[in-house]
């Protein structure tokens, strides 16, 4: 359901929606367990849509995406508050959904990324029809030679912090590596094999992380569970206020 004011978002949020104000979601995912394994504890770091975290690095700017290259245009801005030029992320509340408080997101503000880029790494697109669970669904098994179609993007994924729960989609690929498939996609709750950002094996956004409960607004220090779901066993909540749907951008 896509909404064009925070107004807008407001009443949405709260008419009847017990989920949004607390962050956490009703256990209504069981069939989603036996389909797609847990991954367990799971270290967790911040991004955000506009954030440049080293401008001398490849992958140094969330400006873009591994799917978007106009991520930052096309979301609607930056997905936090402007502080001197720059992006900076900001704490989110349940009282308006986790959205950003000064600008209006075009798309889900409730996004993250995994370590398996199946659109720009050679090894991750080679593997992608034999490793990634839905390959053989339509309308992913009629595009799985295509080079811009992902069967990451806009994928559902559920997320566990302690008590809370909450929905996400795969925008981005990272951190770190491009090709966990062990990882991504096993069965056996295998570590990332990023070392780096205190082997985080995801990045969340910052709705994501306030849904979460996280300590921090851009640590390394906090943990997850996670496990894809399909997008039918996805709960009503604040995760479904947007629905990012647009494929690759080149």
């Amino acid at each position: 359901m896509a909404i064009n004011t925070i107004g807008s978002l407001l009443g949405v949020v709260a008419v009847g929606m017990g989920i949004a104000a607390t962050g956490c979601a009703a256990d209504t995912a069981q069939a989603a367990d036996t389909e797609y394994p847990w991954h367990t504890d799971i270290v967790s770091t911040t991004f955000w849509v506009g954030e440049i975290f080293d401008p001398t690095a490849e992958d140094g700017s969330q400006e873009m995406s591994t799917y978007d290259a106009n991520w930052l245009e096309n979301y609607g801005g930056c997905d936090g508050v402007t502080v001197g030029g720059a992006c900076r992320t900001e704490p989110r509340t349940a009282a308006n959904g986790y959205f950003p408080t000064q600008m209006t997101p075009r798309e889900n503000p409730f996004y993250l990324d995994l370590p398996f880029d199946d659109v720009n790494d050679k090894v991750a697109f080679k593997q992608r029809g034999s490793v990634v669970p839905w390959a053989d669904e339509a309308p992913y098994s009629d595009h799985l030679t295509d080079p811009s179609f992902s069967l990451m993007k806009n994928r559902w994924v559920r997320l566990r912090s302690g008590d809370q729960t909450c929905y996400g989609q795969i925008q981005d690929a990272g951190p770190g590596t491009y090709h966990d498939s062990a990882y991504v996609f096993g069965g056996n709750d295998a570590r990332p094999a990023n070392t780096e950002f205190n082997g985080a094996g995801l990045d969340v956004s910052p709705a994501l992380n306030g849904c979460l409960g996280f300590s921090e607004l851009d640590g390394e220090d906090d943990h997850v569970d996670w496990q894809f779901v399909d997008e039918g066993d996805v709960p009503p909540g604040p995760w479904r206020t947007i629905v990012t749907t647009s494929g690759v951008q080149e």
